[in-house]
């Protein structure tokens, strides 16, 4: 039956995309996807109050992503870090996820950040103490750390030393290699200018640095830059057993697929709608199978392009909308009220999208709520 969206008319699937069941764990890449949370609707709270989750959805979401055998990229800006989602709330969030983890086996990595500075200005020594509180959790808890970048160190320092100082001493106090996360200005504007310049190639330099200089306390990069040359560049240049992970949700498939001199893992945002297609993609890929793995990813990109378009950082209402259409949450709220930071037609047309691709596990279920959506939100046509 078709269905009237802003666009256009539109003829729904009726059969989700056929998937082969989950098998082997993932061989030749590591795949974390970047989870979003979910809200809990009927909490009465007002806008200054903290978020409040709905624990028990949340971890059945990622109870889904590691039972198709991808890891979880926890407290990360997917789940609102710093968007909704205050330390406080993050910090319960990494417990929670990592001791679910552990029960089901699954790999985990969580954020590590500053976010528990109050507003205004830090001193250096302010934001190494809040990194290694966060640091301290994570590691304590079980899970991986992801050195995320962080808004009071883009402030306070005054150039690459500062950068180069901060997270050397944060690698001495690392009692595990860990990720190091370089988020672009697209995804959060404070983080202009991080290590130390706006110039991208200054700031290359430096983070290759600290790399160089700490190459057994290093897992791995996740660049977030939405420049897949520069990826590909920097990819190139790390020292022998530190992983690229791409953040790149506009050219994840040919980053992931590499070429003949290397390839990057993943850690993206937009595999958390994309979760059983992506590790089905990336099972084809274990076999060696480049053709095949591109065939079933590159069609996914205009959906992500469209979910990431600018301002970016608001990415997360598509993720979370997608979400709810695929029966993963009972409602479309999200913490802090961001649901409303897409139009209607923007969501329009994910749906449109991801429903093209068969993502849907019930596409009757998707458009039900897409024409309630449609309905509360536009009115009748």
């Amino acid at each position: 039956m078709t269905i009237h969206l802003p666009q256009g008319p539109y003829e729904p699937r009726t059969t989700p995309l056929d998937l082969a069941p989950a098998g082997a764990p993932l061989a030749s890449r590591t795949v974390f996807s970047a989870a979003h949370v979910v809200a809990d609707p009927y909490a009465d709270i007002s806008p200054d109050d903290p978020a409040a989750v709905d624990w028990d959805a949340t971890l059945a979401f990622r109870r889904h992503l590691w039972s198709h055998g991808l890891g979880v990229a926890e407290a990360m800006d997917t789940a609102q870090r710093g968007m909704g989602l205050d330390w406080a709330g993050a910090a319960e969030l990494i417990r929670r996820s990592a001791a679910e983890a552990k029960a089901v086996g699954g790999r985990i990595a969580c954020g590590v950040g500053t976010d528990q500075l109050p507003a205004g200005p830090a001193t250096l020594a302010e934001v190494k103490a809040a990194y290694e509180e966060q640091l301290t959790l994570v590691e304590e808890s079980g899970a991986q750390a992801i050195l995320m970048a962080s808004r009071a160190l883009a402030a306070a320092a005054n150039g690459p030393e500062d950068y180069l100082e901060t997270y050397a001493h944060l690698l001495r106090q690392a009692s595990e290699p860990v990720v190091l996360h370089w988020l672009g200005p697209m995804f959060d504007p404070a983080l202009e200018g991080y290590w130390g310049s706006s110039d991208l190639d200054a700031a290359n330099g430096t983070f290759l640095k600290v790399i160089a200089e700490h190459p057994d306390k290093v897992d791995g990069i996740k660049i977030s830059l939405l420049d897949a040359e520069r990826e590909i560049d920097v990819r190139r240049r790390l020292p022998g057993g530190v992983r690229c992970y791409t953040g790149d949700d506009f050219n994840y498939p040919e980053l992931i697929a590499g070429d003949d001199r290397g390839f990057s893992h993943a850690l993206l945002g937009i595999f958390d709608p994309l979760g059983p297609l992506a590790a089905h993609a990336v099972r084809v890929l274990d076999t060696g199978d480049v053709k095949g793995f591109r065939e079933l990813l590159d069609p996914t990109v205009e959906l992500s392009r469209h979910l990431f378009q600018a301002p970016t950082r608001f990415y997360k209402t598509g993720v979370v909308f997608l979400a709810w259409l695929a029966g993963h949450q009972d409602h479309f709220t999200m913490v802090g009220g961001l649901q409303s930071a897409r139009s209607l037609p923007h969501l329009a047309k994910a749906y449109e999208l991801a429903d093209r691709l068969g993502l849907f596990p019930d596409p009757e279920l998707a458009e039900s709520r897409m024409r309630a959506l449609l309905t509360v939100n536009g009115g009748v046509r």
